[in-house]
Order: structure tokens, then C-alpha cells, then sequence
């Protein structure tokens, strides 16, 4: 990173599996300023941060004066080296309270978790101004604090899921919870395990995929590993199989990073695309055999679960007042386990094919 003299260096890190929604300032002191209390310096040199939100920042060790938390009230020097993570300034956007269910796993005064599922967008955005998770929150709790300086404001979220992924998600009830939980993302102290069920088979029973992310040239709607390797962010996906079905696997995969499309991303780089991802080429017959009757199964199979097959299992957090460690489950959701059910019958049944008769579709439709 880049020494910053008198003014702030932000270097924005994605919150979860796909979007960015606070920034983290580097901020050198000038040499020839005097003493300064740290909240007034970084009120000072961050347009669009409160004082009280910078306090709530630096009381949960948010704020590093030379890589050491610091109270508001320390006193910076010359040539000091201020960080910190704060959450992004929000604009004037609209938000209407509506009346959406809640799969609620816990709740307490400062965080509540839920269960999404599938089909509920997070937030608000181009083409789904309503009927999101935010404005099923609003009805519920009038008002909760929001990240600021984002487009949209975003009451209560530090991270989110993609619209097709189901599970668990955590909500920060108030500012404290939510600067706390967005340092834990931030400095991933948190656990984020997910089942996938991707096409093909591994010769491995765990591994780890390391590969930086960007927009893919030919379509900017999804993310691809560049082919130049310092282009892009790093991302880090570990995985491990679950449960094999010859032709499609069921993987745990544990985010180390948290970038957009990460897994799904990742799992497509290793020629192990989602079953029924569209935008992953996962919802065609990637593995399998030239029976008509394989290919009626996988077809009942994607009518199952008309989406990527992503369910957010695991969700361990430290817990913003307690500090005490907190682990939250989330079970299959019915289509994911009918789909599931489905492969189990397959595999264990009399095999319909022979050898011979088996085929890579992949290597099939690159022929053609």
C-alpha cells in the first residue's frame, strides 16, 4: 500500500461471499502537525464519518495508531500511522418497509440471524428497488443502523448472499454490533463454511483453490480468475468433499476471502461448475453417460432446484458484546436435500450403464 501524507488511502475489502460494504483508511500524519486528539484528526481527514461513529469505531478496536488500538481521546504525532475500518457513508435512497417473512435462528439486543432463502435478493439495487431482505428488516425493526457511504443504504447488513444461495446471515442491530462484526469479516476472524453440490468427481478428498478474481472481460456480470495472476483480488477458497454421486460431488467449502462469486467462481476455474448455475455453465450436463434416461434424470433433477446449488451452512462469529464465540447452523434446504435424495437413488441403484458407455460432456460439447 502506498504511504498517504495527510490524507486517506482506502483499500475496500468484500465483506462476504459477493459484496463490498465497508473500506479500510490509511492515513499518515504530516510531519509538521502538532498534537491532535484521534478522533478530531480522523474527523479532520474522512469526509462523511461522524465523530460518534469514529468513536464507535475506535472502541472496538477499529482504530490502529501505529498498528496499536487506540481510544478517541489519543493524542496522534507527526509521522504517525493511522488505520482503520469503517463502514461506508449511505446517501438519501428511499426504503419501503414490507411485510417478509424471517426464518429468525437467533436474536438479542445487539444481532440477529437468520435463514435466507432462496430467491430473496439482500438489498436493494438496480431492478430490485423492493422485495428485498432490507425491506422485510425495516418492517420488522422500524430502523436499524446502516453502512455508510454506500449507493443504497443497507439498514443492518455487514455482509450478503447472492439471491440463489440460501443459509445463514447475520444482522448487526446497532452501530456497535454492526462496526464489530464488520471488523471480524474485515480481518476474517469469522468462520463461513457452505455445501455445494458442483459437477464431476475429485480425485482428492480436500483442497484448496487460490486464484484472484475480477469481472470476466467477456461478460461483467460474473467473475473469472484473470489470466494475469497480480490482476484482480486474492481470493482463497478451501474445500473438502462431503458426499460423491460418480457424476456430481457435494463439497463444504470454507471461505478464506470473501469476494463476489467466490465460490462459484472458483469451483468453474477447476472445471467443477455448480449443478444448475446458469452463469457458471452449470446447468447443462457437464458429467454423465449418453442414456436418454440420464439425461430426463438430470433435467428432474435442475426442475428440483431451479437455482445454483449454494446453501450457506455454517456461521461462527464472535459476539459484538459478549465476545463470546458463537456458532449458528443452517440444515439443507428441501430443495437442495430432494435433490440430494435423487442422486443417492441413482448411484446406489443397479448401474444403468457400462463402461464404455460413459462419457465427459464437457470434453463432448468442446467437440462440437
Amino acid at each position: 500500500m502506498k504511504e498517504s501524507k495527510g490524507s486517506p488511502e482506502n483499500e475496500t475489502s468484500e465483506a462476504t461471499e459477493d459484496q463490498e460494504l465497508y473500506e479500510h483508511h490509511r492515513i499518515v500524519a504530516d510531519p509538521g502537525q502538532g498534537l491532535m486528539r484521534l478522533d478530531k484528526f480522523l474527523f479532520d481527514h474522512l469526509a462523511g464519518a461522524s465523530r460518534s461513529r469514529i468513536a464507535a469505531a475506535a472502541r472496538n478496536g477499529n482504530v490502529l495508531v501505529n498498528g496499536i488500538a487506540r481510544k478517541p481521546s489519543h493524542k496522534v504525532k507527526p509521522k504517525d500511522e493511522v488505520s482503520l475500518v469503517l463502514p461506508y457513508p449511505m446517501r438519501e435512497v428511499e426504503l419501503i418497509p414490507e411485510d417478509i417473512p424471517l426464518d429468525v435462528l437467533y436474536e438479542d439486543s445487539e444481532i440477529l440471524i437468520i435463514n435466507k432463502q432462496p430467491g430473496l435478493v439482500v438489498h436493494p439495487g438496480h431492478g430490485n428497488w423492493t422485495g428485498t431482505l432490507v425491506n422485510g428488516l425495516l418492517f420488522h425493526f422500524g430502523k436499524l443502523p446502516s453502512s455508510p457511504n454506500q449507493p443504497v443504504p443497507r439498514p443492518g447488513l455487514v455482509h450478503r448472499l447472492d439471491k440463489n444461495t440460501s443459509g445463514v446471515m447475520v444482522i448487526g442491530k446497532t452501530d456497535e454490533a454492526l462496526t464489530h462484526l464488520a471488523r471480524q469479516f474485515y480481518d476474517r476472524t469469522n468462520d463461513r463454511r457452505y455445501r455445494a453440490l458442483v459437477w464431476g468427481d475429485f480425485d482428492e478428498n480436500e483442497g484448496t483453490i487460490e486464484g484472484n478474481l475480477d469481472r470476466s472481460p467477456k461478460d461483467r456480470t460474473v467473475m473469472a480468475v484473470p489470466l494475469d495472476p497480480e490482476q484482480g483480488k486474492t481470493a482463497i477458497t478451501h474445500w473438502k468433499v462431503i458426499e460423491r454421486f460418480t457424476y456430481v460431488t457435494l463439497v463444504e467449502c470454507k471461505l478464506e476471502t470473501g469476494r463476489t462469486h467466490q465460490i462459484r467462481a472458483h469451483m468453474k476455474h477447476i472445471g467443477h461448475p455448480l449443478f444448475n448455475d446458469a452463469q457458471y455453465g452449470g446447468d447443462r450436463i457437464i458429467k454423465g453417460t449418453v442414456f436418454t434416461k440420464y439425461k430426463q434424470f438430470v433435467e428432474n433433477c435442475f426442475a428440483l432446484l431451479p437455482r445454483q446449488a449454494l446453501h450457506a451452512a455454517v456461521l461462527e462469529i464472535e459476539h459484538p458484546l459478549t465476545g463470546k464465540r458463537m456458532k449458528f447452523e443452517s440444515p439443507l434446504p428441501a430443495d437442495m436435500e430432494a435433490v440430494l435424495a435423487k442422486w443417492r437413488t441413482y448411484t446406489n441403484s443397479k448401474p444403468l450403464v457400462d463402461p464404455g458407455e460413459e462419457f465427459d460432456a464437457e470434453a463432448a460439447n468442446n467437440m462440437k
